[in-house]
């Protein structure tokens, strides 16, 4: 779980999910919505991209870090991790004009827990050095449960549409973003946590991490042909961790600190901004210092006060983690078309993940050979926080090379018509 929207703990526990926030989300559904604060990067330089690589995914394959290696492979240049999109593009919906639009969009749930609990994609094209990539974001679907398994209230999972496009309006990728907006008044979540200590990590066990380190298997630039795959096949098992405060400063210099939650946190003056604007993301520290909320992802203190035993991760560092465990496995020739995960559970600092996998299934589509995979992370406490569900594309001996997959017509017609009303938008500023 991830991007906990802490207010204050009793503010938290009392905050309840109103029937006219739940209709007023519905009403956004499919709406492009104005962004306030800009992506990290606007455009994708190498630096970026190796940036990206290096820190929010922690992967050292040189497809992502070296052009001259890239342009050994098919793609004939650097490119970018999988997932890279969540970190650049930019928005071009313009700010609500009217005061409906404003109040529409005006913030919801507020007081409540918000997690992101994994996601769906969707990946067509590489992206490379020097492209501008521009974003869309809606509500996708709305759904209410009155009393569920997840807080033990009411909640409303949300699904994001982002959509990552080139300048000619042509989709990049689709993200749906799955989030959980949880009442705390079924469970408190005081004492849930309560028997979860620190992990103390023995001489040996440290050792055996440091060889799973030693032995991650990257497949490269030797291609994974779809004729030698079969059903049942095995993934070389992966380690990340154990999770440090460390990783998650490295996450931000990769994926950013200022928009991702949504509310344009950053250092110094950008914090005082934000700190006038959205006082209730603040709270202060024992030395009576307004601190983000966010902060939850590295001060112990924090955590310890909301019933926690550490800071914990950000949901998006673990689907990053599990496409790291499939890239790996197919090969630079190779091409991931889609990607589902599902976020179980807290990864607090000190816990170690292990992502294992297998192949489910192998199949012709036309000219695609594809095989779906799942993967799934476990940390030291043998608990599951992170399963996957991938579709690869892979080379064939056959057929020959991987072609890219097309994105549905309805996402290409959106893409077409937002850069035109873009472009009208810019034209009619200039007269």
């Amino acid at each position: 779980m991830s991007e906990a929207a802490e207010i204050s703990k009793s503010k938290a526990i009392d905050a309840k999910i109103s029937d006219a926030d739940i209709e007023r989300e519905r009403r956004q559904i499919g709406v492009s919505q104005y962004m306030h604060d800009e992506a990290h990067s606007r455009v994708a330089s190498e630096d970026v991209i190796r940036h990206f690589a290096f820190g929010m995914v922690g992967d050292d394959n040189p497809l992502f870090h070296e052009p001259e290696y890239g342009a050994t492979t098919r793609w004939r240049g650097m490119i970018a991790p999988p997932l890279f999109a969540c970190s650049v593009g930019v928005n071009d919906t313009p700010p609500y004009a009217t005061a409906e639009e404003k109040a529409l969009f005006k913030g919801l749930y507020k007081g409540v827990g918000r997690y992101n609990v994994g996601g769906e994609w969707q990946l067509f094209r590489p992206i490379r050095p020097g492209d501008q990539v521009y974003h869309d974001l809606c509500v996708a679907s709305v759904e209410v449960k009155e009393r569920s398994s997840f807080s033990g209230a009411r909640t409303v999972i949300d699904r994001i549409q982002q959509l990552y496009l080139t300048k000619d309006g042509e989709p990049v990728a689709i993200r749906y973003e799955k989030f959980v907006n949880a009442e705390r008044g079924g469970s408190k979540e005081t004492g849930k946590y309560a028997n979860v200590k620190r992990h103390v990590y023995t001489k040996e066990e440290i050792e055996a991490i440091d060889r799973l380190y030693e032995n991650e298997e990257r497949r490269g630039a030797e291609p994974r042909w779809w004729e030698d795959v079969q059903a049942g096949d095995k993934l070389k098992p992966m380690v990340k961790g154990p999770l440090s405060t460390v990783d998650i400063i490295c996450a931000h210099l990769g994926w950013g600190v200022q928009h991702f939650a949504g509310y344009g946190q950053g250092p110094l003056r950008f914090g005082w901004q934000t700190r006038r604007k959205l006082k209730a993301f603040y709270s202060e520290d024992k030395y009576g210092v307004p601190q983000p909320m966010i902060r939850l992802h590295w001060d112990q203190e924090r955590a310890e006060d909301l019933g926690l035993p550490a800071p914990y991760d950000y949901g998006q560092m673990r689907s990053q983690w599990a496409a790291h465990a499939v890239t790996n496995w197919m090969g630079d020739d190779a091409w991931i078309s889609a990607i589902e995960t599902d976020i179980r559970m807290f990864n607090f600092h000190g816990d170690t993940t292990v992502l294992t996998g297998q192949v489910m299934d192998k199949r012709v589509e036309g000219i695609h050979r594809l095989v779906d995979l799942e993967v799934k992370g476990t940390n030291q406490r043998n608990e599951v926080n992170v399963s996957a569900k991938a579709t690869v594309l892979l080379p064939s001996r056959d057929s020959g090379p991987v072609v890219l997959p097309l994105p549905d017509e309805e996402f290409r017609a959106r893409g077409a018509r937002l850069m035109t009303e873009s472009a009208k938008r810019l034209r009619a500023k200039g007269r």
